[in-house]
């Protein structure tokens, strides 16, 4: 048995081997390749010096593949069934790379102390990289990666193996991202448009699985996504479409829109769709793949994280985005933040199933972290419709949390038609809890700890009505189901939970206050309400 079968055998002792394994090493007969194009535009990497052994460095016959499209005019550049080690394999515009069934592109290993072989620099530092993470500054340093082109396409449904990619950070058998010669992304793209990723699988990603960065008109459709940080990161992109795609990321996110300072200028990420994807943490990294989806094993201490979530990088802004038909399992709940100056407006959530969510369900926070230019003005965050949400399962001591800082309001959010269970237990020394403004932390739920409410915990806003909104405890719960502070106009309808010991709603310094059709609560309207109970 070759080294490259033993290693994809052992990978972290799970059962991806066996269903990957038949692919990786040869064997198309699996499923059906899509139709090829017409003889003459097809450019077979075999043809071109590639051995597909997963032994030999084939990216030099790759490119050679890629370059051979491009001076054609463009073609398809195809990888028949074996596997191809390579470092880093370079883009060109009007070019299809076709992945067949069978196929896998491996990102090859470098030493822990780094080379003079390997991948491509990382390229030259940039008097912004402050704003924004080692990776998201460099996108040369990949498996495949593409800068200033147009008009190409990843297809096909064979896989890409980040096995030799550093996650970004210090692991015993990868080296960190910035040694020479390491590779930190499976696909990085910079400044391109028209662009279709489909199909294809990825395992291992490092840092991020793809980083894409200044696209626009990107698709991103039915990919399986198996790793060990970001699953996505869709960062300054205007009109993307992500649809059908299955992300397993119990170390990072699984799909993340952004809106950095790492083009140089604040850029918003807008005009997006992502509907019919499902994302989770909480499998061994591999077992999506093969399908045996196996839980992780009790001494995995991390909290799996798996979601969906606009930020934490948040420069440019979010507008127009719509999340639709998505289901979140065993990971962290919908995150929308804007902390660092941008304005994140016009959001839809709708048609979601949560379950095992580990910490807020929905988190939206407007914060002043400010990583940016100095001047930069706190951004916004206003007009939310989240609706058609279930979530069972939830973190005790975390509810979902509608955030602002105090001067600076979250505004004009709706949330209808939810039901979410949740596990109960709050204490009244919770209840009594005042939780610290922090409004220059890093924006996760738990900066907040424990919380005083066990459905919804809302601060600083303007302007939010619930309706059809049920929160159910399995255990009674002391706490309130709404915590208010700090809240003008709030209208809350059909509101339906058991709080057999606390009260509903507590309200503090809450102004233009409404309830009203609920079976359980009388109905209330309240111009001021310094401090109370209902």
């Amino acid at each position: 048995m070759d080294a490259f079968r033993r290693d994809f055998l052992k990978l972290v002792g799970t059962g991806v081997a066996g269903a990957l394994a038949p692919a990786v090493v040869g064997a198309r007969a699996l499923a059906a390749p899509a139709p090829t194009p017409a003889v003459g535009s097809i450019f077979d990497v075999r043809k071109y010096g590639a051995k597909g052994d997963g032994k030999t460095i084939d990216s030099p016959a790759i490119n050679r593949a890629i370059e051979a499209a491009a001076a054609a005019g463009g073609g398809t550049v195809l990888f028949p069934a074996g596997v191809y080690a390579s470092y880093s394999i370079r883009l060109k515009s009007n070019i299809v790379l076709y992945i067949e069934q069978g196929a896998t592109i491996l990102a090859a290993s470098t030493p822990l102390e780094g080379g003079t072989d390997g991948y491509d620099p990382p390229g030259e530092r940039q008097p912004w990289e402050e704003y924004q993470d080692y990776g998201h500054n460099h996108w040369h340093n990949s498996l495949i990666w593409g800068e200033g082109i147009h008009d190409f396409a990843i297809l096909g449904t064979g896989l890409i193996w980040g096995k030799g990619l550093s996650r970004g950070l210090s692991d015993k058998d990868r080296p960190k991202a910035d040694k020479p010669g390491a590779g930190n992304k499976a696909i990085a793209l910079k400044n391109c448009f028209n662009v279709v990723l489909r199909d294809f699988s990825i395992l291992e990603g490092g840092h991020f699985g793809i980083l894409a960065t200044g696209v626009d008109n990107l698709t991103i459709d039915n990919l399986k996504i198996d790793t060990n940080r970001d699953g996505m990161d869709i960062d300054c992109c205007r009109n993307v479409r992500v649809s059908n795609c299955s992300v397993n990321s119990p170390w990072d996110d699984g799909i993340c829109p952004k809106s950095s300072f790492a083009l140089g200028y604040a850029r918003a990420t807008e005009n997006v769709t992502i509907t019919n994807c499902y994302v989770t943490g909480g499998y061994q990294l591999g077992t999506l793949l093969d399908g045996t989806f196996k839980r992780h094993p009790p001494e995995f201490k991390v909290v799996p994280t798996g979601r969906i979530k606009c930020g934490t990088e948040s420069n440019g802004g979010f507008k127009n985005i719509t999340i639709s038909n998505c289901v979140f399992e065993s990971c962290r709940g919908f995150a929308l933040e804007s902390v660092d100056g941008a304005l994140l407006e016009d959001i839809t959530f709708v048609g979601i199933t949560m379950r095992d969510i580990r910490n807020s369900p929905l988190f939206l926070r407007l914060g002043t972290r400010m990583r940016g230019p100095a001047g930069t003005p706190v951004g916004t965050l206003k007009r939310v419709i989240m609706s058609g949400i279930t979530c069972y399962g939830a973190n005790t001591e975390l509810s979902s949390i509608i955030s602002g800082v105090p001067g600076h309001y979250i505004e004009d959010v709706k949330v209808s038609d939810v039901y979410v269970h949740q596990f109960g237990g709050g204490t009244s020394e919770m209840a009594a809890l005042q939780p610290a403004e922090k409004p220059n932390d890093y924006p996760e739920p738990r900066m907040f700890g424990t919380l005083p409410a066990h459905g919804f915990f809302v601060r600083h806003v303007r302007n939010i009505d619930f309706s059809n909104v049920e929160i159910i405890s399995e255990n009674p719960d002391a706490r309130p189901a709404f915590w208010m502070n700090d809240v003008d106009g709030a209208d809350c309808f059909r509101i339906k939970t058991k709080a057999p010991e606390g009260s509903a709603f507590h309200l503090q310094d809450v102004s233009d206050f409404r309830v009203f059709g609920c079976k359980s609560i009388k109905d209330v309207r309240e111009a001021k309400i310094d401090k109370r109970d209902i």
